[in-house]
């Protein structure tokens, strides 16, 4: 039933890395940046805490990323 399909959730983009590398070893790199606002699923990346429990932030893979919904 619909009431019972995940439901995406958005952010933005705080952080970004250099890229991943394809399988000839070159550099691929991102296609989103620091200010974008993503969609992506509920279980997707892993969440961490800052020390003081003052932040919440989630890491994942672009991959994991369904699409951009605000470009900066």
């Amino acid at each position: 039933p619909e009431t019972a399909q995940e439901k995406p959730r958005q952010g933005e983009v705080v952080a970004v890395g250099p890229g991943k590398f394809d399988d000839q070893g070159q550099l691929k790199a991102m296609n989103v940046r620091v200010g974008d606002v993503v969609l992506f699923s509920s279980y997707a990346g892993t969440e961490v805490k800052t020390e003081d429990d003052q932040a919440e932030f989630l890491i994942m893979s672009e991959d994991d990323i369904l699409g951009v919904l605000a470009m900066q």
